[in-house]
């Protein structure tokens, strides 16, 4: 990612600091060509089948603890001493849960993605580089990184999705 990512930047600079004939300057949304590959809906269908229990939990969770502030705030003044410290003591714990289960969720979404994005990388450099030699490209940047053109630059992101898939 690294190497591409410089080269995106590298990319760039040359498009502001040199005159480029417009076919020799294309456009790759690189994040783009990955998310819409089969091995990225694999991966997050996977990801939603693994965490589908925790989320449900969180969910439901995040719904009992608004319950409970609510009658908390409206029930407050009524309630015992002790009613109050219960309720505040279930809402803590339901909290702190909740919590957990969102850390929990965050971090297997973070490590699914790394380990994602650590196996496609030697195929989007592949299927990058067989893109620029099929159409000559000589600058190649990122959409994010066009701050002008005269004309719309050739957009290779459809393409190097359709060959990531053939490498899967």
């Amino acid at each position: 990612m690294r190497k591409l990512s410089v080269a995106l930047c590298l990319g760039l600079l040359a498009v502001v600091t040199l005159p480029v004939q417009a076919d020799e300057v294309a456009v790759l949304d690189w994040r783009a060509a990955l998310m819409e590959t089969d091995a990225a809906q694999r991966s997050m269908n996977e990801l939603r089948n693994r965490l589908s229990g925790q989320q449900q939990e969180a969910e439901t969770l995040g719904q009992e603890l608004q319950q409970m502030q609510q009658r908390l705030q409206q029930q407050g003044e009524s309630m015992t001493e002790t009613e109050r410290r219960t309720a505040m003591q279930a809402f803590q714990q339901k909290g702190q849960r909740f919590e957990q289960l969102r850390q929990e969720i965050g971090q297997a979404r973070q490590q699914s993605e790394q380990q994602f994005l650590q196996e496609a990388e030697p195929k989007l450099d592949q299927a990058v580089q067989q893109v620029i030699d099929r159409h000559g490209v000589e600058v190649l940047v990122d959409p994010n990184g066009v701050l002008h053109a005269e004309r719309e630059l050739q957009n290779l992101t459809g393409e190097v999705t359709e060959i990531l898939n053939t490498l899967q």
